[in-house]
């Protein structure tokens, strides 16, 4: 490992080159902000599943592919005139330092929390959105996205008193979710059951994305389990046999050292 600085020159110096009209690659030509979007998001979930596994390997390659669509962006963006990596990188520096006052600058041990510093920032934009609910980007996985939403309502005071409430109110949503009548009515009582389920999450201290993420594994580990045990005839069998093997995966995974 190189303790100095790290030279970025040679990365942006490569996507230089492929952006090039003429001696470039014809695909990284053709991409916008749109179309590398979802490609950065994807990054992002990359770097966090190394990180869930515990490979560091990975997650050196994976932060790697994610820089890489900082640079893809800023060089995009230096394109258009609008701004290049070193307009991203001060940008950055300058915000990590004025919301951090009490760590740069001498305020005597008092200063605001992030949460304020950041709340000043947006009322403080030109034409900003002065909601509560501001700056709660589209793109967020919907989980993330209904928790960051319903702190912002709690904050300003939007909120349940007591636990009990919020678990009534997930048991009031699927009552109406087995009265709904038609898809349309469906699909919207199902969001509302999974809007109060992200609820009694958060008031619980739960975050719904890494409980969904951990379910689902688990889900997955005793499925594998179950075919493992059943082999090639696993689909032909019946639920009740299914059933058995579920409850077999189960036990074993509850067992010391096997879970």
């Amino acid at each position: 490992m190189n303790d100095g600085a790290a030279n970025i020159t040679p990365l942006q110096q490569i996507m230089a080159h492929l952006r090039d009209p003429e001696r470039g690659c014809s695909w990284d030509v053709a991409q916008d902000f749109a179309s590398i979007a979802p490609y950065t998001i994807e990054e992002a979930y990359e770097v966090a599943d190394a990180i869930a596994r515990g490979d560091m390997a990975a997650l050196k390659d994976e932060l790697g592919d994610l820089l890489l669509q900082v640079v893809f962006h800023s060089r995009m963006a230096q394109e258009a005139g609008s701004f290049d990596l070193e307009d991203v990188i001060s940008a950055i520096c300058d915000k990590m330092v004025r919301r951090h006052p009490h760590i740069f600058e001498d305020t005597g041990g008092v200063s605001p929390g992030w949460d304020e510093i950041k709340a000043a920032e947006r009322a403080a934009a030109v034409n900003a959105d002065r909601s509560a609910l501001a700056g709660v980007a589209l793109a967020l996985p919907a989980l993330a996205r209904a928790e960051k939403i319903q702190k912002r309502a709690a904050r300003v005071g939007f909120d349940w008193d007591k636990i009990e409430d919020v678990r009534d109110k997930l048991l009031e949503e699927l009552d109406e979710v087995h009265s709904a009548k038609g898809e349309d009515a469906l699909e919207e009582e199902i969001g509302d059951l999974l809007f109060a389920t992200v609820n009694l999450a958060r008031h619980h201290g739960v975050e719904p994305e890494a409980a969904l993420r951990r379910a689902t594994r688990k889900f997955e580990q005793r499925f594998r389990a179950m075919e493992a045990e059943a082999g090639d005839g696993f689909a032909a069998l019946s639920i009740e046999q299914k059933e058995a093997l579920w409850q077999r995966a189960k036990r074993h995974a509850a067992l010391p050292g096997t879970g």
